[in-house]
């Protein structure tokens, strides 16, 4: 399983793919909202976890063209400022999952499984 992590914070990236390679997860790195798109272009991927607060193109605006591409690939949203307008708008644009930092690394790992395994059971895959 392939995930791409975008987060503009370079530990926070690392933390990420710590704890995702350590589950066996292949993990792409981006620290861009514009490296992500030319990744996923080239590096289809299962998951995207992504940041919201990022300079230029944030987590939402991602996510966004994402979707314009015509990617169906599941979207974790990540943010440092739980704030409920952020969550209506990544759900309303078909975000998975919301996640508040900081990052519990149990909960990481549960939503992670969570949303691969539901994305496993659907009829499309």
């Amino acid at each position: 399983m392939k995930i791409l992590v975008v987060d503009d914070e370079e530990g926070a990236q690392e933390l990420f793919n710590i704890i995702l390679t350590d589950e066996g997860y292949d993990v792409f790195l981006a620290s861009s909202g514009e490296e992500a798109l030319t990744l996923l272009k080239d590096n289809p991927v299962n998951l995207v976890i992504t940041d919201i607060k990022m300079p230029k193109m944030d987590g939402l605006q991602l996510l966004q063209e994402i979707r314009k591409i015509g990617c169906k690939t599941d979207v974790i949203m990540v943010t440092a400022y739980g704030e409920v307008e952020s969550y209506l708008k990544a759900m309303s644009l078909g975000a998975a999952e919301y996640i508040n930092k900081p990052i519990r690394i149990k909960e990481l790992k549960r939503i992670v499984h969570k949303v691969l395994t539901e994305q496993k059971a659907r009829p499309e895959n």
